[in-house]
């Protein structure tokens, strides 16, 4: 099995089940603060995804949400380890858990894998609508079985912009706070509540860009994969290159990057 199909299956796997479970009484706990919660459909599609990547592929690595969350081990270590690591699968089991918790559409997979700390692949499910969005490094990306490219818009004016709100409070404010100069600038604003499917929509040209402060690694690994290989840019907010340390990030079609920087 390649690693794209074991991506993509293992995501199309997970969506079927969270899919079943969705108004169906679910319990969500607190994590760091209020407005971070997690339930036992996070951790169940997290076990599922890694058994799956694991048995196809058992001398790989995996960091999941999760498992991630429990350990103690700091996240900017992991990423500092992974490095020097061959084959590292970084997986949000459920990205949009509100929007799942509440019977909302708008909750993705997203599975990436990256060789010595390069993303080479990255797949985000959104079962709701069935459109499971692919890029493999230097193939292009795609929707289910049709390649896709980011918006061809020149000016801001003519773009929807998205963002999110992560559950750290200070990374909330700041967010909201660029929110007025933004607003200026491009058509309309919107807030799914998904990083990663702001992301495959800026790959797919549904959106124009999408700028978030406090994001990890697993939110955004994958769909920065899917918009470089869709033709656009991703940046963290001061401008330079992705790295998966980066929390605080722009991916637009290109066109409209500058103005999105200008604004924060």
């Amino acid at each position: 099995m390649s690693y794209l199909e074991t991506a993509c299956n293992a995501a199309r796997l997970a969506g079927e089940m969270i899919l079943s479970q969705v108004s169906t009484g679910i319990i969500a706990e607190k994590k760091s603060s209020n407005f971070d919660v997690v339930t036992e459909i996070d951790k169940r599609s997290e076990q599922m995804i890694r058994d799956f990547i694991l048995e196809a592929h058992p001398e790989h690595f995996l960091l999941g949400e999760e498992e991630s969350f429990a350990a103690e081990k700091p996240l900017s270590q992991v990423l500092q380890d992974a490095q020097d690591v061959p084959f590292l699968w970084i997986v949000d089991p459920i990205d949009g858990t509100a929007n799942f918790i509440h019977g909302i559409p708008g909750f993705t997979i997203s599975i990436a894998l990256a060789c010595n700390g390069e993303i080479i692949l990255g797949v985000v499910y959104d079962p709701c609508r069935d459109e499971l969005f692919w890029a493999e490094k230097g193939k292009g990306s795609f929707c289910n079985d049709k390649k896709i490219s980011i918006s061809e818009a020149e000016k801001a004016v003519d773009c929807m912009i998205a963002t999110g709100f992560v559950s750290t409070s200070a990374f909330r404010e700041v967010n909201i706070a660029s929110m007025d100069s933004i607003g200026k600038e491009f058509r309309s604003i919107r807030v799914l509540g998904s990083a990663a499917l702001h992301l495959a929509y800026v790959a797919c040209g549904r959106l124009g860009a999408f700028w978030q402060y406090g994001l990890s690694v697993w939110d955004i690994a994958a769909g920065v994969l899917l918009v470089k290989e869709a033709g656009g840019t991703v940046t963290n907010t001061k401008g330079n290159v992705y790295s998966l340390s980066d929390q605080n990030i722009i991916a637009s079609n290109s066109k409209v990057h500058s103005t999105v920087l200008n604004c924060l």
